[in-house]
């Protein structure tokens, strides 16, 4: 039997062509090179965490060199104090009594001169108001000071400035000249107000105030210089005053000096009492006698 060339030659490979693997083998692969299977695993660097460590570091080294650069230099630097300038306008405060106040402090060197205590003791000083005291390289103290403004006489005892503020001077009796101004305790401030907005009201009628009591029940009691008393109440004091200045314009003022006591404790209108009229006999007696 003759074999059919078609299949005799169907399994051979062609000329010049590679053999093909066989099936079922496995294949083989190359290998990478050496410095690709070592791998060497090397530390991350971060910006940031080198900053988060190293910043402290650099602050302690910092402030450890300016505090021994401190410690050097401040012998040569701390000098004492050869002058004190004392600023501000004073009428009621001598310069020598001031200069006493300060004198314990200033003893001390530029850099341990006690600021705050040369300042609370000069604060003490009745009729000191504000204080201010600082260090001026490299010798000096300066001080300002500003003085109380008297306005008017608290009580007996003391004096109000212009805020309303009580203080207590040794020589309160060489200011009886002052309007006294009177009132519960701690009512400083609302007695000056109400002083401060009275006294505008009456100054263009030719009045000024003398005295200003706020009494026990809260009823107001004004005098005048001119010699008039006004009853105000307890509340309403500037609508009163306004409705007063109105009416006595309109009826009072030829008769002012016969006026001794207006009372303005009413809704609609007020009271007047009279001065008595002088008797005759007084001019003729005053005569007789010279």
């Amino acid at each position: 039997m003759r074999a059919d060339p078609s299949l005799r030659h169907s399994h051979s490979p062609a000329r010049g062509s590679k053999k093909a693997p066989a099936r079922g083998a496995s294949r083989v692969v190359a290998r990478p090179p050496l410095r690709e299977r070592v791998s060497i695993s090397w530390p991350s660097f971060s910006w940031q965490g080198f900053k988060r460590v190293s910043w402290p570091v650099l602050l302690v080294l910092f402030g450890y060199g300016s505090y021994e650069l401190a410690q050097r230099v401040l012998p040569y630097a701390d000098r004492p104090i050869a002058r004190i300038s004392v600023q501000g306008d004073l009428s009621y405060v001598s310069q020598q009594a001031v200069q006493q106040r300060m004198a314990p402090f200033i003893q001390a060197s530029f850099f341990h001169v006690d600021i705050p205590g040369m300042q609370h003791s000069l604060e003490q000083m009745p009729w000191i108001a504000r204080v201010e005291v600082r260090r001026v390289w490299p010798d000096q103290v300066q001080v300002h000071l500003e003085e109380q403004l008297p306005v008017a006489r608290w009580g007996n005892e003391a004096l109000l400035n212009n805020a309303g503020e009580a203080f207590a001077p040794d020589e309160v009796a060489n200011y009886q000249h002052l309007p006294k101004l009177w009132g519960p305790r701690r009512a400083q401030h609302r007695v000056m107000q109400e002083y401060q907005m009275l006294s505008q009201i009456l100054r263009p009628y030719g009045f000024s105030i003398s005295r200003l009591e706020q009494r026990e029940h809260g009823s107001w009691h004004l005098y005048t210089a001119q010699g008039m008393e006004i009853v105000l109440g307890s509340s309403h004091l500037i609508e009163k005053m306004r409705r007063f200045v109105v009416i006595y314009d309109k009826a009072l003022k030829n008769k002012k000096d016969q006026v001794a006591r207006v009372d303005l404790r009413y809704q609609q209108g007020l009271a007047v009492a009279w001065r008595e009229p002088a008797t005759p006999e007084a001019p003729a007696q005053a005569a007789q006698t010279l």
